[in-house]
């Protein structure tokens, strides 16, 4: 009898023990390589130690678990406590989420990181709406031509196939008369030698990810935008959390944000330069190219300001300060 007592002791126990463990999935799109996902795979291993392992993030790279088009339905709707995500992936859902992809906006870092706090409360209350919590926002680095050609003009760019990859690569096409076509970073290689796409605005992160010495030859570095990803968190899953977990996950995603900007930093210096060792020629912007840019984001962002109402006016006006 008293053996069976200890049983089921230690059987209680270790029922406790197991029930006061959180175990998060955090799928991305990104390969286990990139510094998107291996500075969230530190972002993990920090909250695992700061909650001496009562939360642990199991992070899916590569598109494995959940495609990138649906990781923030999942995560919204409980599939996964927490996903990685191309923030202008969502534009056509809430205009918060295109208004760092603007063409020619915030074309620096520091113009990049005004656009992020002048963003911030309205991306965060639009989360909010969908039962989401934004951990943590970091930017690819800016965004250049890639072509077989040099590009010296918008009308250079006329009858392309064009990758896109969000609604504001998409208005850019339509605007420079190119052929539209969605293509993930992953496929690339694939879609450029079938001939499914002829050019790509990207940055030199997926340059260098895609291979794109092996079907391009020519990077225009315009410096276009620098699109941002973000962390997000299932508002139910993060509410089950104790209070030490919330801390540690808040904290843990404070330090994230802040080692990714400089990430994303290193990454532009760093990639730029393998692109040129790879054989990529890589050449500023023409004038005629850098012009009929700006005049098409102008277009742009008075289209977005329509879409967006008073929050976008407010947003562009607060960046604007």
């Amino acid at each position: 009898m008293k053996g069976t007592v200890a049983v089921l002791g230690l059987a209680c126990a270790l029922a406790s023990t197991a029930a006061a463990e959180s175990q998060w999935d955090l799928p991305t799109n990104y390969g286990a390589s990139a510094f998107h996902t291996k500075n969230i795979a530190q972002f993990a291993a920090d909250v695992d130690k700061a909650t001496s392992g009562s939360l642990k993030i199991a992070v899916h790279p590569g598109g494995a678990m959940i495609k990138h088009a649906e990781i923030k339905r999942a995560v919204s709707d409980g599939k996964a406590a927490a996903g990685e995500v191309l923030i202008s992936l969502a534009a056509d859902e809430a205009p918060v989420y295109g208004v760092d992809s603007i063409p020619f906006l915030a074309t620096g870092y520091e113009g990049a990181r005004k656009l992020y706090a002048a963003q911030r409360p309205y991306l965060e209350n639009q989360l909010a709406k969908e039962g989401l919590i934004l951990l943590f926002s970091v930017p690819w680095p800016p965004q250049g031509i890639y072509a077989k050609r040099e590009i010296d003009s918008v009308e250079d760019l006329k009858g392309l196939k064009f990758r896109t990859y969000n609604a504001m690569t998409k208005r850019i096409a339509e605007l420079a008369d190119a052929q539209p076509a969605q293509i993930e970073v992953p496929d690339l290689p694939a879609a450029f030698a079938s001939g499914r796409v002829d050019i790509m605005i990207t940055s030199a992160s997926s340059g260098v990810q895609s291979k794109a010495e092996e079907y391009l030859t020519h990077y225009m570095d315009t410096q276009a935008w620098l699109p941002r990803n973000m962390v997000v968190a299932n508002k139910e899953a993060f509410s089950r959390l104790s209070a030490a977990e919330k801390a540690a996950l808040i904290d843990a995603a404070k330090v994230a944000e802040e080692r990714g900007w400089k990430l994303s930093i290193e990454e532009m210096a760093a990639k730029t330069k393998a692109l040129k060792d790879a054989g990529i020629i890589v050449l500023p912007p023409s004038p005629a190219l850098k012009s009929g840019l700006a005049k098409m984001g102008s277009a742009i962002a008075n289209e977005w300001v329509a879409s967006a109402g008073a929050d976008g006016e407010a947003m562009l006006a607060a960046y604007r300060k």
